[in-house]
């Protein structure tokens, strides 16, 4: 079977089971639905997401069995699943997958939830469910490859495969069907990076559509609906248009044994997550040295390539959102707060003071760190000092990985952030929300997580 990759990969989403998962890889999937809960709340109130919202509503139907997590409405699935997806992926606050440079949870827990919603399923359904997404996702992720990655956003692309697995599973597409779900999905994946030079709305547009895509492939072929059996590795298939060091082994490798969901990257700062390492260099360096800001004369980003081909466009950001894709911003704001969280955002993106700091910053190509990554993401960050010194900080593990990850205290207390950010949810509602993702494997119905009409 493993001449035939696309089919493999679809089988095994078709036929996994509660019993084939982990306790630990359960309690992780738990720790990422709360963390992709709270990042789509945070989007309310959001422009671009307020626009997407706007037309998904008046495309369904103005009640439903799905909940719009930031208006405390109900509609179809489709909707629903296009509109927290938009939500989930503003913040710049929700999870990623080193390896694949894919942020799953905005593509695959919007559909999951609402199809979940729209049939009744249970807590362990939804996990099962999300599982699936995951790891079709980012083995999808992983197969495309770094060259994919320079012009696509891989969470659009691979996120509609994605997607189609995980409401696939949902539906209990056979074998069979979910190969067509994936053809389907695969034929209409999409996203390009060009819109950060813009600081275009696209970025919550690629994960309404992904999310809205692959949940439209697995319902037409649950009806029969027939899509290309080799969709990710075929001749005219997503890697022979999108990328050219496809690697058809990764979308097979470790099936069943190798649980990528695990693997998952929590966000700490609220910024593309390519600024991250070096942010947490940077700040290790300052507070090693006991340096303020304002003794630093300039820092430099030692960074692998994917970085330089995201952020380098960002020179002078015009919004908040392109901001957080300007490596000198944000570490600006790290270095002033010693984080840079949406708060902080917020208030100084635009001010003299990190502005006058971003414009000391510049990134470097590094080769020990570009042959790590994407497997591994190092911050290595030089800092000359106004004394005249020459300081160099190192960060093997950002805060969020795996190996330095958050804890579920952390997970709650970031819950709660983002719940109140934009008044998505009360602190009560929230703790609510908490308590019942911690028991989540065991909840008869995943219905109706907050009550209607707005937060209390």
């Amino acid at each position: 079977m493993h001449d035939h990759p696309s089919r493999t990969l679809a089988t095994f989403a078709a036929t996994l089971q509660a019993a084939d998962l982990p306790a630990p890889v359960l309690r992780r999937t738990e720790d990422l639905f709360l963390d992709w809960f709270a990042s789509a709340l945070a989007g309310k109130g959001a422009r671009p997401v307020e626009s997407l919202a706007r037309f998904w509503a008046s495309q369904g139907p103005a009640t439903g069995p799905c909940e719009v997590l930031i208006h405390r409405t109900t509609t179809s699935p489709l909707v629903a699943a296009a509109i927290n997806a938009a939500a989930s992926h503003f913040a710049e606050q929700d999870d990623v997958h080193n390896g694949s440079v894919f942020h799953p949870a905005a593509v695959v827990f919007p559909p999951a939830l609402a199809v979940a919603q729209a049939l009744g399923k249970s807590g362990r359904d939804l996990l099962v469910a999300a599982v699936a997404g995951y790891e079709v996702g980012i083995r999808v992720g992983e197969f495309l490859g770094r060259s994919h990655y320079r012009t696509f956003h891989t969470t659009g692309t691979a996120g509609s495969v994605a997607a189609a697995a995980a409401v696939g599973r949902l539906l209990g597409l056979a074998p069979a069907q979910m190969l067509h779900a994936f053809g389907s999905a695969g034929t209409q994946a999409a996203g390009l990076w060009e819109f950060l030079r813009d600081a275009a709305d696209s970025k919550q547009l690629h994960t309404a559509h992904a999310a809205a895509t692959g949940l439209t492939a697995a319902y037409l072929a649950a009806d029969g609906f027939t899509g290309a059996a080799h969709i990710l590795e075929g001749p005219q298939g997503m890697a022979a248009g999108m990328s050219s060091d496809a690697d058809p082994a990764r979308l097979t490798a470790g099936l069943g044994q190798r649980w990528a969901t695990a693997e998952t990257s929590f966000k700490f700062h609220a910024s593309c997550r390519h600024t991250h390492p070096a942010a947490d260099a940077l700040l290790q360096v300052l507070r090693e040295h006991r340096l303020a800001p304002a003794d630093v004369e300039t820092v430099t980003a030692h960074v692998h390539q994917g970085a330089l081909d995201v952020l380098g466009p960002v020179v002078d950001p015009q919004t908040v959102h392109q901001a957080k894709f300007s490596m000198g911003t944000v570490l600006a704001i790290a270095a002033l707060h010693g984080h840079a969280g949406l708060g902080e955002f917020d208030a100084d993106w635009r001010a003299a003071r990190v502005t006058a700091f971003r414009d000391r910053v510049r990134m470097v190509l590094d080769a020990e760190v570009d042959a790590a990554y994407p497997a591994r993401w190092i911050g290595k960050v030089s800092v000359q000092a106004k004394d005249g010194r020459v300081l160099h900080g190192r960060v093997d593990e950002p805060k969020g990985d795996p190996g330095n990850t958050l804890s579920r205290l952390e997970l709650e207390a970031k819950a709660l952030r983002l719940a109140a950010y934009r008044g998505g949810a009360s602190e009560g509602e929230m703790r609510a929300v908490i308590a019942r993702t911690w028991n989540l494997e065991h909840e008869p119905s995943v219905a109706a997580w907050l009550p209607a009409g707005g937060a209390r």
